[in-house]
């Protein structure tokens, strides 16, 4: 029997990569010590620190307008930190809502100043994301915050506003270096890196050097982008193990042809699973609305809850692993982030085939 990960976070990581943090990990580069006992002010971690940092900049194209920063706190922690640093005095947050992760960044950032609605999914049920293509910005914005990717609902989005002079700020934990997106809108970008880029424990943030200035200089240390900038995000002791198999996903990323290899792989392994729900007859049906599908996580159901409980037990006996839909959404859910391989998504795609002729 095969195993097959489909969990949504922390999610499947490269198996080459887990082999060479196995093969290094008692003794990293032949020091006789592991990479978790290393000082992070050492030559040895600043080479794999700063060249992850690199390797996030020439991925994603970015500009040296832009600081990449290694932050704790997960990206739950970013939606208290974006509105602590930019929702300023007489200011008001411009937020999306189109799903569980970007109601809570909001939840968040209204218990520090004011916010605004700016459009919301609610009305879908969050089965698809709100049409941006006329958004209307008030004066006074602080920033307009968007989600570029739902997990919970398994919806995407594909293309983003044009907010123009009001800062552009993206939670992009779950989609980041799936596919190529310009970074030149965006004045400041995170993403908890345990879905597409490593394990838990590292928050990869890309700012724009413009926002630095906006920084109230009362926040505490810790909790100021300025500070991480300003120390090259060795303010304090950075989760060293998380950055370094950060810096191993990269260059996994890089040999398998970049953001646009992955996107052409990532296309394909969505397109296989959604043509199973598509030509099921009914028997599956796809949660999300088709023009907002999401390419990193498929949600489904089937045509009795019965069938669908049959059907993940069947799933889990055979190694089919992370199937079961998030508790606020329910039904199954596959994500098949960057590190799936396609060959996996073609085992569930056969089994999804399989089970209804069973049971059809």
């Amino acid at each position: 029997m095969g195993y097959y990960n489909f969990n949504a976070g922390p999610g499947a990581l490269p198996a080459e990569v887990l082999q060479e943090a196995q093969a290094e990990l008692r003794s990293f580069q032949g020091t006789g010590t592991s990479v978790m006992e290393i000082s992070h002010r050492s030559k040895a971690y600043e080479a794999i620190h700063y060249e992850a940092q690199q390797l996030i900049k020439d991925l994603m194209g970015l500009s040296s307008e832009y600081e990449v920063l290694f932050l704790h706190g997960g990206a739950s922690l970013q939606f208290s930190m974006v509105p602590l640093n930019f929702l300023t005095e007489g200011k008001t947050a411009g937020y999306v809502h189109c799903g569980t992760w970007s109601g809570k960044a909001w939840k968040e950032a209204k218990k520090l100043g004011k916010t605004t609605l700016l459009a919301s999914g609610v009305d879908s049920g969050f089965k698809k994301m709100p049409d941006l293509s006329q958004l209307s910005i008030p004066d006074h914005t602080a920033y307009v915050h968007v989600i570029s990717n739902e997990t919970i609902d398994g919806i995407q989005y594909h293309s983003f506003p044009d907010t123009g002079d009001v800062p552009l700020i993206a939670d992009m934990s779950s989609d980041i270096f799936s596919r190529p997106v310009d970074p030149s809108p965006f004045s400041y970008i995170y993403a908890g890196a345990q879905k597409n880029l490593g394990p838990a424990g590292v928050t990869i943030a890309i700012i724009h050097r413009s926002l630095l200035e906006l920084i109230p200089e009362t926040l505490p240390d810790i909790l100021s982008y300025r500070t991480h900038v300003k120390h090259g995000s060795l303010y304090n002791t950075p989760p060293v193990f998380s950055v370094y198999m950060v810096n191993l996903v990269l260059k996994w990323l890089v040999r398998q042809g970049g953001v646009e290899g992955m996107a052409v792989r990532n296309q394909q392994k969505a397109k296989l699973l959604y043509d199973v729900l598509d030509h099921s007859e009914g028997f599956y049906e796809g949660l999300a609305h088709k023009e907002s599908r999401s390419l990193m996580n498929v949600t489904f159901r089937t045509c009795s809850s019965e069938l669908e409980n049959k059907l993940l037990g069947e799933l889990e006996q055979e190694g089919f692993m992370g199937l079961k839909g998030h508790r606020d959404a329910g039904h199954l859910r596959a994500s098949i982030y960057n590190a799936v391989p396609y060959t996996h998504c073609q085992a569930l795609g056969d089994f999804l085939i399989d089970f209804q002729r069973r049971n059809g």
